[in-house]
This record gives structure tokens, sequence and C-alpha cells, in this order.
């Protein structure tokens, strides 16, 4: 319901603009290998989902609601199948630079997705005026390429997409009332969390050490402001639109069977049916379970 002119996010629960909240998030890939790094915009993101991909590093992908304040996301990067379907379960509009055809290329093109692409082998409704590659000296071109938000917006409109949600959104999570926090008295403490653990292992979220040469993710909880703030090779994760470093209310590990496809080591993941899950928020670890149709 509308209060001033403002709804509750059906991706965080925060009180919004009813325009924004409103809309369909846009789902960016977004690289996460350490050459790619800082990214742009992702402390705007209301969920950022991340998962390893092929060479054993991690991928994002961003849903973005409120991108108003942006020119550009990024960087874009390429597609793989799992996404996209984590995609569908928020009724996102996918957005991707390139695709692992063999996997992806039936999905993506179909009427269950609304995809926002440059125009490659694999796609047949290209957007390319919804993709731009900037100057970075020093950078790899594929690390230059963003998604333009204004031109993201041209491209909804030409390709006829609801920008709206439509029926096939249905809240992933149910958030606590203003101004109550969820305490969870009794359970665990978890203030530093390590989606890799901090022994040596090739999962993509790797553990070397200190000096920067893997990814080793790191969630240090701040109980001051209830927030987890992300490091990553070694140093804080930083959005280069503001300078600040990433932080998030909550924590959610999704425990799913993976396996090795190919020779290329393109990975699939099980995200659809029940698994167990691990949720930190509040400084308290919480174990559970999830659920994709």
């Amino acid at each position: 319901s509308e209060v001033n002119g403002q709804v509750q996010s059906r991706l965080t629960g925060e009180w919004k603009d009813a325009d924004v909240a409103q809309r369909r998030a846009l789902a960016l890939m977004i690289p996460n290998n350490k050459a790619a790094l800082p990214q742009y915009g992702i402390s705007k993101a209301s969920i950022i989902y991340e998962a390893p991909v092929e060479g054993r590093t991690t991928r994002l992908m961003a849903y973005f609601e409120d991108y108003d304040d942006l020119e550009r996301i990024g960087p874009a990067r390429s597609s793989r199948d799992y996404y996209v379907y984590e995609a569908m379960a928020y009724d996102a509009i996918y957005c991707n630079w390139g695709l692992a055809v063999p996997y992806v290329s039936d999905l993506i093109n179909s009427d269950r997705v609304d995809n926002i692409s440059v125009t490659l082998q694999g796609i047949n409704k290209g957007a390319d005026e919804a993709f731009k590659r900037y100057t970075r000296s020093g950078y790899a071109d594929e690390y230059r390429g963003y998604l333009v938000v204004e031109g993201y917006e041209k491209a909804v409109d030409r390709l006829g997409y609801s920008k709206e949600y439509t029926d096939r959104f249905e809240q992933a999570f149910t958030f606590a009332d203003e101004g109550y926090t969820a305490t969870y008295e009794g359970y665990p403490e978890a203030t530093v969390i390590y989606p890799g653990g901090t022994g040596s292992n090739s999962s993509g979220y790797g553990w070397g050490s200190s000096n920067g040469t893997t990814n080793s993710p790191c969630f240090t909880y701040n109980p001051e402001d209830g927030l987890y703030y992300r490091s990553e090779y070694g140093k804080e994760q930083i959005d280069e639109y503001n300078g600040e470093q990433l932080a998030v209310s909550n924590v959610v590990f999704k425990i799913c069977h993976g396996e090795v496809r190919d020779a290329k080591d393109y990975l699939a993941f099980g995200v659809h049916g029940t698994g167990d899950a691990v949720v930190f928020t509040n400084g308290k670890v919480i174990k559970g379970t999830w659920k994709h149709e």
C-alpha cells in the first residue's frame, strides 16, 4: 500500500518512491575478476547475486530498481544459464554482454525471458543501444563495456517489455516491519563471514591469503549500523560511483549441487528444487531452506 507517495520495495522491504518500487528490476551481469575492478554503481543494487564461473572466479548479477541517479552500470559481462534462472525468479529484465551459447541461447531467446543483450552469436533480439565501451586506461576491452541507463530504457520501450512487475513475480523474502529489527536472540553469532572458507580451495571464492592474488571474499559485521562490509582480493570492495565500500544488511548462502559441464570448464548448478540455506543478519547466523519452482 502507498503512503505519502512511497511503497515498500519488493526486493528489500525499504520504503521507496512508488515509481521506483513498482518497476521491474534490471539484472545486470558484472565481472568480479581482479582485472575488472572497481565496478561502477553496485552500491545502488537492491540485491547482488554471486556465483562461480569457469576459470574458478566469481561473477555478480546485480538487481537494480533504484538506478535513476546512474548514467551507467558495470562493467557488463556475459551470461550463464543459472543466473538467468535466478533473474527469472524475480521477474527481472536480464541484461548481459555475451553468453555461453550452448547452455544459454535457447533459454534467453525464449518468451520466458525479457533480455537486453549486445548483438552477438546466440542472441536473436539485440539491444546495442543499451551498451557502450568507455575509456579505461590499462583495462582489457572486455572490462570497458557498460550498460547505459538511458539506452536501457530506450531498448525496453523498443522491445515492448513491461516496465512494471508482471504476474510472474513472486516475492522471495518477507521483511520485518518498519522500525523493527529481527534480532534472533539465542542464535549463534557470526560477525566475520568467509563464503569460500579460509582453507585453500578452487571454488571460485578461493582463499589464498590477504595478498590479493585470489578472490578471498569476506563480509565483516559492524554492530553500530548493522551492516556487513565486503572485502575481496585483500582489500575493501569499493564502488567507483561513490568511492564507498560495499555494505549489505543480509548475506544469504544458497547451497546447490554443482558440476563441471565440459572441457571449457563451464559449470552447472541445480538452482531449482530445494536445498540448504544459511542466513546472516544482525550479526547472527540462521540455518534455513531455499525453494525455487
